[in-house]
């Protein structure tokens, strides 16, 4: 019988589920995407509810059950600032068990109430808490194809700790330094995101966004003082923090305004110091990583990075890496965040404790998909009028080269924050304007806020400077001067751009669209953002597709082979 766990993450943003079977990832997603609620904390019920049904794996035929927490950690530090929050306690035990008991069939028993689930017939289902750095270790090294790397994960915190150095080689993940909370480079950033009038732990793509925009150097030097590096990890100077006392209704202290003067009120307009400070706090946090970087590569030993955790999400501080560390090649997963923390808690229990083979991973396409029968019957049931395409990625192209913005929503469901492709809103990025078009009519969210260019991977080094294969949309390079004309709607005002590249192996549909645009234009590259609206999830299914596409600014709808169009 082929041994299959179930990884759940729930009680941080964004809740998630996946099911792994032999070390392979057969499926997975994200709670907000079938509920709608957009980072819900959620125990993930329907995701779970998915993936069994995907499968179909009953809850009896799952091995085990792994979770990306170990709150025996924090049983251990009770009186610690982080039993303020109950979550963070032994009721995850409790709340776990509980839920898991909620969706299996009767007739059931307990067998253990940490550790175990009971079945009739003897069958049993076993609970593995793993460490929270460990889950995000594990999505960061085993998916890699490294066979041996240096593995960092840096994120707000996990149990207790903000940091972790680790050794990976086969299938082990060996940690040999924890940073403990509150010295997190994470919980800085989300301060400063909420000190410049953002939403902590959501909105930090907007102060990378914004950093662009600002001068550095008027508060660099003022906010790395924060921070006093040792030979592993650092400390920072909590007199300015608020972050580690929960109770407090602000993550900064009145010190942090003494020292760089008033918080941003939220919906205040952006001023010049607030880039400023958003310019310096990039910096800060590149500065810290990278001396963070060198550390791990003095004591690992090895030129291969794996870089996870919520801090591996800033993609401005990704493409620097290679150039400003040690490390000759860095690998970052499509989800290093909380949400993968359900994929890393099920890898790491099937390749560090089980042994079961490796797999590449080279996409993020793991969701749901619609066979045409079911679009075509969402269609009718909604009574729109349609067009069937022969061929919808050149169509697609023409529609884009005709100025059109368009909803493209095609195969499985990307996990993760990024779009790659199957449920992506795509705009031409030779016109100038379409930056804007598409922000304020389309996506509702500031002007500052860039988007990305998905490009053919073989004509990459014709356009970015020092770049790599980027299939997660992960990091962002320097666009060459001579072709930032060419795609000014995605070149950022630094001119940079957060690079996908589209490989015709890993989404043949995208990379046609892409191809005939090219022979349209002499352009392989396209605008792509998510395909959703601020404040709302990604699309997931068809009727969230059709539903954004009537109350936003999209012109053109290619669901499948089906096209609609506003005014049809």
């Amino acid at each position: 019988m082929k041994r299959r766990i179930l990884g759940i993450q729930a009680f941080f943003p964004d809740s998630s589920a996946c099911l792994v079977e032999e070390g392979k990832i057969l499926c997975a997603v994200q709670e907000e995407r079938l509920t709608r609620h957009k980072r819900t904390r959620a125990f993930p019920n329907k995701a779970i509810e998915y993936c069994l049904k995907k499968t179909n794996t009953s809850l009896e035929e799952i091995d085990t059950v792994a979770f990306p927490v170990n709150p025996g950690i924090y049983l251990e530090h009770f009186n610690s600032p982080q039993s303020a929050q109950p979550r963070y306690r032994g009721e995850i035990w409790y709340s776990v068990l509980n839920h898991l008991m909620a969706l299996a069939p009767e007739p059931l028993r307990v067998t253990d109430a940490a550790q175990h689930i009971g079945f009739a017939g003897n069958g049993k289902m076993h609970i593995q808490y793993v460490d929270h750095h460990l889950a995000h270790a594990a999505i960061g090294f085993y998916p890699s194809g490294f066979q041996e790397a240096a593995i960092l994960s840096v994120d707000g915190f996990g149990e207790k700790d903000c940091v972790m150095f680790a050794r990976g080689r086969g299938q082990r993940i060996e940690p040999f330094f924890r940073q403990e909370f509150p010295h997190s480079l994470g919980c800085f950033y989300l301060t400063m995101t909420e000190f410049l009038g953002f939403t902590p732990n959501s909105d930090e793509w907007k102060v990378m966004g914004a950093s662009s925009y600002g001068r550095p150097e008027v508060y660099y030097e003022t906010l790395l003082s924060l921070f006093k590096f040792k030979e592993m990890g650092f400390e920072l100077d909590l007199n300015y923090f608020n972050f580690y006392n929960f109770h407090r209704p602000l993550n900064y202290s009145s010190k942090l305004l003494e020292l760089i003067g008033p918080a941003r009120r939220s919906g205040e307009e952006m001023t010049q110091r607030h880039f400023d400070i958003a310019a310096a706090t990039q910096k800060v946090a590149e500065t810290v990583l990278f001396r963070l970087a060198a550390q791990l590569y003095e004591k690992a030993g090895l030129d291969r990075l794996c870089f996870s955790g919520g801090v591996a999400m800033n993609s401005v501080l990704n493409g620097k890496i290679v150039t400003h560390s040690p490390f000759k090649d860095v690998y970052i997963p499509f989800s290093p965040d909380d949400s993968g923390g359900s994929i890393g808690a099920a890898l790491y229990v099937a390749h560090h404790l089980k042994g079961m083979p490796r797999q590449e991973w080279t996409h993020n396409y793991l969701g749901p998909a619609y066979a045409q029968e079911e679009i075509l019957g969402e269609l009718k049931k909604f009574g729109l009028t349609y067009e069937v395409s022969p061929d919808p990625a050149k169509e697609a192209a023409e529609a884009l080269c005709a100025g059109k913005i368009i909803g493209w929503f095609q195969g499985a469901l990307e996990f993760g924050d990024r779009a790659l492709g199957n449920r992506s809103i795509l705009a031409d990025p030779r016109k100038p304007e379409m930056k804007d078009a598409v922000n304020i009519k389309v996506k509702f969210r500031e002007e500052f806020r860039p988007f990305a260019p998905s490009i053919l991977e073989e004509c990459l080094e014709e356009y970015f400077e020092e770049a790599r294969p980027t299939p997660f949309m992960e990091k962002v390079f320097t666009v060459k001067e001579n072709k930032r004309e060419d795609i000014p709607a995605v070149v950022h005002v630094d001119g940079s751009g957060r690079l996908q590249t589209v490989s015709e192996r890993t989404n043949p549909l995208y990379h046609s669209l892409i191809k005939h645009f090219q022979a349209l234009t002499g352009i392989p590259v396209v605008l792509n953002t998510s395909f959703n609206v601020k404040g709302e999830p990604m699309v997931c299914s068809v009727q969230d597709a059709v539903r954004t596409f009537y109350t936003c600014g999209l012109q053109v709808l290619f669901l499948g082979k089906y096209v609609v169009k506003k005014g049809a």
